[in-house]
């Protein structure tokens, strides 16, 4: 390829295509932090503006130190992504590791994998990324994959191969509304078909429903934790098919109280328990023992029985032919709440109840807080009304 010096600047050349097409490049020679001599070059700009807005860029870079982001001008998306999870993973949770590798390999690389890292722009972001995935999954989803995406370009802005972060104030609305829950009618008709089945199943059930657990919290509950004397249990562990580890945030530690119908249906289950492992050759421990067991077996469930359940259960909810709406097993979660803040609860004691933040709390369950202002000004335009009609 025959390269021709530009007018516009020294270090700028053009080629013609093989169509005729005329295109611009540019060579820019210069010593790097250890004084060795290098040469950045990159062809394929339409005009030599072009190319001289990409030199200047590299110069200021240079001039700035900032060498890595010249010398890794070619590095895809891609690249960076396995370079950062195979440097960072080892800090991780295990469910943290699994989920980010997970949106790395179907949503991140299939659509951005062979995009240069330096040269993604805002717009293309949201053209090849944000707008599929919208097309695909709840906003939501499209949230967590972004944000993931977010925390890997943070740390090539860290090792100065980015500048900044292009994409941390791209916004995504969460316009679906929750609709995972159910409601009190619901959830009783729910538990009374729920009740029909075995023991371990039924118990589960009801504690998520009346505790807002989440399924892991449930697995990592152990005998040690339920305190019968004071009606409340502390959430001390996780499980899952990974093991036991400490919950993942500070919140999450927590110990909540429970009502006497929950007491009473944990005591009849820790005695059929007792029978449980005693057909089984075993004593049960409470020190050490998980609160939910196979009924065959006597040993710790697996975390798919909490699905297989669901399953059963609205198969003879339609087998009865009951009319409610079908939920997974995190709805029972959304349930509690959402019962709690209709009723008036602080959004503070919901959030303790959850381990959650106050602030997650006002996002996930915005429309019962909507509601609950609706109920306000009715209340409050009644409450004159009364009074007015009794004044004299």
């Amino acid at each position: 390829m025959k390269l021709n010096k530009s007018k516009i600047d020294e270090e700028i050349y053009y080629y013609v295509l093989k169509t005729g097409e005329k295109r611009f490049l540019y060579r820019h020679k210069y010593y790097d932090v250890l004084g060795k001599r290098k040469e950045k070059k990159k062809s394929g700009f339409i005009t030599d503006k072009d190319a001289l807005k990409a030199l200047l860029e590299d110069k200021s870079a240079i001039l700035n130190g900032q060498f890595k982001q010249v010398e890794e001008s070619k590095m895809t998306v891609s690249n960076w992504l396995d370079i950062w999870y195979e440097t960072y993973n080892n800090g991780w949770g295990v469910k943290t590791k699994e989920r980010r590798e997970d949106i790395i390999k179907h949503q991140i690389k299939p659509l951005l994998g062979k995009c240069l890292l330096t040269d993604l722009d805002k717009s293309t972001y949201k053209r090849k990324y944000i707008n599929p995935l919208l097309k695909k999954y709840k906003p939501g989803s499209v949230r967590l994959f972004h944000r993931i995406f977010c925390i890997a370009i943070n740390a090539a802005v860290d090792d100065e191969i980015l500048i900044r972060n292009r994409f941390k104030n791209i916004k995504i609305e969460m316009d679906d509304k929750l609709e995972n829950f159910l409601t009190p009618q619901e959830l009783n008709t729910f538990l009374d078909v729920a009740k029909t089945f075995n023991p371990t199943r039924y118990t589960m059930v009801m504690l998520l429903a009346y505790t807002g657990l989440r399924k892991g919290e449930a697995q990592g509950l152990k005998w040690n934790d339920v305190d019968f004397t004071n009606k409340k249990i502390t959430i001390a562990f996780t499980r899952d098919k990974h093991g036991e580890r400490p919950p993942k945030t500070k919140n999450s530690y927590r110990t909540i109280s429970i009502d006497d119908k929950l007491i009473k249906q944990l005591e009849r289950y820790k005695k059929w328990c007792v029978e449980i492992k005693f057909k089984n050759g075993m004593k049960l421990d409470k020190k050490k023992d998980y609160v939910f067991i196979s009924a065959l077996t006597g040993e710790p469930i697996g975390e798919t029985l909490l699905y297989q359940t669901f399953r059963n259960i609205y198969k003879k909810i339609k087998e009865d032919k009951l009319n409610i709406k079908e939920i997974t097993p995190h709805g029972l979660r959304h349930t509690h709440a959402t019962v709690l803040i209709n009723n008036g609860v602080p959004p503070k004691t919901v959030a303790n109840r959850l381990g959650n933040t106050v602030e997650m709390v006002y996002t996930v369950y915005s429309h019962s807080f909507d509601e609950m202002e609706e109920k306000a000004v009715s209340i409050f335009s009644n409450s004159l009304s009364g009074a007015n009609t009794g004044a004299k």
